[in-house]
This record gives structure tokens, C-alpha cells and sequence, in this order.
């Protein structure tokens, strides 16, 4: 597997659809430019079709048929009806951050947000807060992504569990802090990996750290700091 096909599994796992003629793969998205990146990725020449989605509005769909593609997905563990069985997946540890990646741009949020007051201590400021995060109605598979990150990146994020409007459990998990900051620098280790370029667009002012500390600093953290690394 390398690592263009593998970042399209992690979007196809998260929440693409698998047919069940045993050969058609789609994927819809409202990201016109996430799916040209799929068909770029698996060099496809179909046709990127418009579908409504939602409330009106309109997303897109690039949908072909390959029975070896289809076959190595099933290969891999996913199926057709993966909302209901997905678990740990087959994926080679090189190319698990591209998956990882690919996870996260379709079900996933890299969020930036400024907090303006400390609660706790009563000061007022403005820090800026990083939080990448992935959900899924499969806690199984969240929590081997979590085994696997921690295996490979050293992060350890959490996993909560809550009921949707359906009363369906929807589980999330996340990274915040450092862990964050750690996560994202691995997710784009490179300019040109494949990528929903507006998720990267919210990372991009954390990709490079601005300093590094060997312990962790005394107050309240520094914004962009990495801590208990080597400068």
C-alpha cells in the first residue's frame, strides 16, 4: 500500500460506500477538492457528479467500479456494511498516518479557537487552543486508531462516548495541547501529502513550532510550544 492509496482508505473507512455488487466504491463529500484529491490519489478518470445532500444542499459524489480495489478493502476488514462492523483495519504502519489523515479529513476536525478567559484563575487572556479530533459510531475502531497513534507517535488523546438524537452512541476521540501540536506536525510531514487543504489551512500556524523545551513550563503554557521534547 502506498501512501496515496492509503490516505483514500482512510476516507472510504470513515465514510465512504462500499456496493454490494462486490465492485463499486463511492465517495460523497461537499469538498469538491477532496475528491478531485481521490481521483489524483488512485489516478481515476471518472466524472465527479453532483447529488443533494442535507437541508438542500449540494455535495458531490465520485463513484467507480474496480473489483481488485474493492477486494483489497475487503482484504483490509471493511465491508459493506462497515457502520455496524468496523473495527482494527490491516494497514501497514508506513502508511498509517496517511490513513490517519485521510480518517480525519472526512469524519474528523482540526479546530483552532481563541479562549479569552480562564475560569479557574480568573485572568483574562488570549490563548489560542488546538484540538484534532476524529468520530465514529465504532468505538472499537477509534480506540485501535488510538493503540496505533500511541504505538507509533507516542500521543495518547481520549475517547468519550455520548448518544446521538437516535440514541446511537457516536464516539470521539481527541487530542488537545501538546498532543495536538504533536499530531498535527505529524499528519502534514510533508507539503505535498494529499489532504482537505481547508483542514490544513487551521493547522498551518502550528506546523511549526515556534520553540521547544525539554520540561514543561511553569504557568500557563506558551501558544506553539513543544514541551518535554529536545530543542
Amino acid at each position: 500500500m502506498v501512501p496515496e492509496t492509503a490516505y483514500v482508505v482512510g476516507l472510504i473507512a470513515t465514510d465512504g460506500n462500499l456496493s454490494g455488487n462486490g465492485r463499486a466504491v463511492s465517495i460523497t463529500s461537499k469538498d469538491l477538492d477532496l475528491l478531485e484529491t481521490v481521483r489524483a490519489c488512485l489516478d481515476l478518470r471518472t466524472r465527479i457528479s453532483p447529488v443533494k445532500g442535507g437541508y438542500g444542499t449540494t455535495c458531490y459524489r465520485v463513484q467507480w467500479s474496480d473489483r481488485r480495489f474493492y477486494g483489497g478493502l475487503v482484504g483490509i476488514g471493511l465491508t459493506p456494511a462497515k457502520s455496524l462492523t468496523l473495527g482494527p483495519l490491516v494497514i501497514p504502519n508506513e502508511c498509517f498516518v496517511d490513513f490517519f489523515r485521510g480518517c480525519v479529513d472526512r469524519d474528523g476536525t482540526v479546530l483552532v479557537y481563541i479562549d479569552r478567559y480562564h475560569t479557574r484563575t480568573g485572568t483574562k487572556y488570549v490563548y489560542e487552543r488546538l484540538y484534532v479530533s476524529l468520530v465514529s459510531a465504532s468505538r472499537p475502531f477509534l480506540e485501535w486508531i488510538q493503540a496505533t497513534a500511541h504505538r507509533l507517535v507516542g500521543v495518547s488523546g481520549t475517547i468519550n462516548t455520548k448518544r446521538n438524537r437516535d440514541r446511537r452512541p457516536i464516539s470521539i476521540l481527541r487530542y488537545a495541547k501538546a498532543e495536538s501540536i504533536r499530531v498535527i506536525g505529524w499528519m502534514y510531514y510533508a507539503p505535498e501529502v494529499p489532504c482537505l487543504a481547508r483542514k490544513r489551512a487551521n493547522a498551518e500556524a502550528f506546523l511549526s513550532p515556534l520553540g521547544r523545551a525539554l520540561v514543561r513550563h511553569v504557568g500557563r503554557p506558551r501558544v506553539g510550544w513543544l514541551y518535554n521534547v529536545a530543542p
